[in-house]
């Protein structure tokens, strides 16, 4: 007995982090760089090379073409068109991210290749408080600058949670309604440079928190 594949119900590009996020049925969720679907492309010429692809770490997918009801076809702005990527390969990929990398980072060291590190950029988004959260916070809203390690929404609520600990609870996950650029999000919804982002109540009483 043969267990189906999950399939695509979302696939977003964001270009200016070059992240592909892709949304299954099953309800998995991935974020896979381009860097890294370039250089594990489904194209003959890529699998049947023992030495991995190299200088692909500001490579950016150029366009999306769908293969019928079971791939797409990336085009790469380096130019590589030939990667076709089916639904169950793009599971793979993304199910099995951290060992694919680990393995990759550690050929390129086996080579001597070092990797180049792109440049960092400044990212900051406006935070709007709503209803109790406001009060809350002393503020109906403010701009802050994310580190790099903050890319997603659930990580936007653990890092302000660790910037005001004496309020930690009132950004917990699951009391509030996050809204990005005006739109419904998610807990995994990759943030960008200069979002907006708002986060609703879900419930109309806080909870409690030391007095202050």
């Amino acid at each position: 007995m043969t267990t189906e594949c999950p399939i695509p119900v979302k696939i977003n590009l964001h270009r200016k982090t070059r992240l592909l996020a892709l949304h299954f049925s099953d309800g998995s969720n991935f974020e896979l760089p381009c860097e890294y679907l370039r250089v594990f492309s489904t194209a003959a010429e890529v699998k049947a090379s023992d030495i991995p692809i190299t200088g692909k770490e500001c490579v950016n997918i150029e366009k999306i073409e769908p293969q019928g009801q079971y791939a797409v076809r990336l085009v790469f702005d380096d130019g590589h068109d030939t990667g076709i990527y089916s639904w169950q390969t793009l599971y793979q990929l993304g199910s099995e991210y951290q060992k694919n990398w680990q393995n990759y980072l550690t050929k390129l060291d086996t080579l001597g290749y070092q990797r180049q590190q792109s440049e960092q950029q400044d990212r900051s988004v406006k935070l709007f408080y709503f209803a109790w959260l406001a009060d809350k916070t002393g503020k109906e809203s403010e701009e802050i600058e994310l580190p790099q390690s903050v890319t997603t929404i659930a990580e936007l609520l653990k890092l302000l949670r660790m910037r005001r600990p004496e309020i930690a609870p009132v950004f917990d996950q699951a009391l509030l309604r996050p809204i990005v650029n005006k739109q419904f999000a998610e807990l995994f919804t990759h943030l960008d440079h200069g979002d907006e982002v708002a986060l609703v109540p879900n419930q109309p009483t806080p909870p409690a928190t030391p007095d202050i």
